[in-house]
């Protein structure tokens, strides 16, 4: 099965330059419906699902090589390859983000322009670095998911979404976790909060935005400044929004400060 295939790839818009959107853990292509459509009159617009998502095809799935994210960023890899991408914009949400700087890393002639919204090159607190968590809250965590994913969506989307006014959003992503293929989520889930990818944020040479909310129990504006500090050259901007999911919860302020970026 080819890569655009089993990522059930959408393409849209207009025949110039390739601008590809990827979700994050618990989320599919969908969650890029309030933005994405809004870039086709100039760009050709991609969505797809990873695997285990949306609809992709969970039999593609490989234990082994989705142990780290460096698996999933050949399957973006493998995506540009098919459709010919050169010179492209990434813009990726969340684990989604550095999914996307991963396959820069791999492959800058394929993607020379990444929008990172809410990335977090690590979770796990270090010496000198504050990524949010203990290890001992990973660790719950990822018990806590792969004994009771139905109970922890219903609990934890909600706080991850962060808009209390606004509760079908944290529903919807509660929603989607509920949708995904156990076994892969448990791993997609292990692989994004026990990453640790922030020797690879020097490497990266595109022109990058990080976009940032507040009040992100996920990745906070610390991790987000850290992200801007790290990689030469990038823009940071703190949106007027709060929570992890501006793409949901604020569209416009995402919409308006990447076409900000890009012109």
């Amino acid at each position: 099965m080819s890569a655009v295939a089993r990522h059930n790839v959408k393409t849209s818009g207009s025949d110039a330059r390739a601008m590809v959107f990827a979700h994050g853990f618990g989320c599919d292509q969908s969650m890029w419906r309030h933005v994405a459509p809004h870039f086709e009159d100039s760009f050709n617009v991609i969505t797809f699902d990873h695997i285990g998502a949306g609809g992709s095809d969970a039999g593609g799935y490989d234990p082994a090589k989705y142990e780290t994210l460096n698996g999933y960023a050949s399957d973006v890899v493998d995506i540009g390859e098919e459709l010919n991408i050169q010179d492209g914009v990434f813009v990726g949400h969340s684990v989604g983000a550095m999914i996307g700087a991963l396959a820069h890393v791999d492959r800058p002639d394929m993607f020379s322009t990444l929008v990172m919204v809410g990335p977090s090159p690590r979770y796990i607190d270090d010496t000198s670095y504050k990524g949010g968590f203990t290890v001992d809250d990973i660790k719950d965590l990822l018990t806590s998911f792969e004994e009771n994913p139905l109970a922890w969506s219903a609990s934890f989307a909600p706080k991850i979404v962060g808009n209390p006014d606004a509760p079908e959003h944290g529903q919807e992503l509660a929603d989607s976790i509920c949708n995904l293929d156990p076994v892969i989520a448990n791993g997609f889930a292990r692989a994004t909060f026990t990453s640790d990818n922030r020797e690879d944020l020097c490497k990266i040479s595109a022109k990058t935005l990080i976009l940032q909310c507040r009040e992100d129990i996920i990745a906070s504006e610390h991790v987000g400044r850290y992200v801007h500090d790290k990689i030469p050259g990038s823009e940071f901007v703190l949106l007027d929004a709060t929570g992890h999911c501006p793409n949901l919860t604020a569209p416009e302020e995402v919409i308006s400060a990447i076409r900000n970026f890009l012109s």
